[in-house]
């Protein structure tokens, strides 16, 4: 019989943000913003926006997609129509957004099937997060250097 290996604090991921983490947020968004939800987006995708290709666009469209993730193994399946009126822009540049990002390896859009025909597609976002997988040791060691620059006093910062 196998053991379950016993819950730390180390290994827990808490289900909703600690309470002071979610006052910051507040204190910065408003809780009237913060009570409609938010998307955790790693900040990687934008530090490196251009080593990835990345026009503010496609960007913009990945984004939106985040925003549907909301679970592992669950593909995010907006329709067409709801991000290209979030973006103000048409349903066919959408099409053409995501044409771009799947030959780029990025994103692979699936057809979604019921009873009835195809309904939306859902779009696998597992390129790019492999891609961000590559590229976090070398921002992690650029940033890396920076501080041990920073702490050797190669850039001064100003007194308090």
């Amino acid at each position: 019989m196998s053991k379950e290996p016993e819950a730390t604090a180390s290994n827990v991921v808490p289900l909703r943000p600690p309470r002071a983490l979610k006052r910051r947020s507040e204190a910065k968004w408003g809780a009237a913003v913060m009570a409609l939800g938010f998307c955790i987006v790693p900040a990687l995708l934008f530090r490196a926006q251009r080593r990835l290709g990345l026009s503010s666009r496609q960007l913009a469209l990945i984004l939106q997609l985040a925003e549907f993730w909301w679970e592992e193994g669950k593909d995010p399946w907006p329709k067409k129509e709801t991000i290209a009126q979030r973006l103000g822009i048409s349903e066919k540049q959408v099409q053409r957004l995501v044409r771009e990002l799947e030959q780029r390896g990025y994103i692979r859009r699936k057809t979604r099937m019921t009873r009835h025909g195809q309904t939306s597609n859902s779009y696998d976002l597992s390129g790019l997060v492999l891609k961000l997988q590559e590229l976090a040791p070398e921002f992690a060691a650029a940033a890396e250097a920076k501080r041990k620059v920073e702490r050797r006093g190669g850039i001064k910062s100003t007194p308090r």
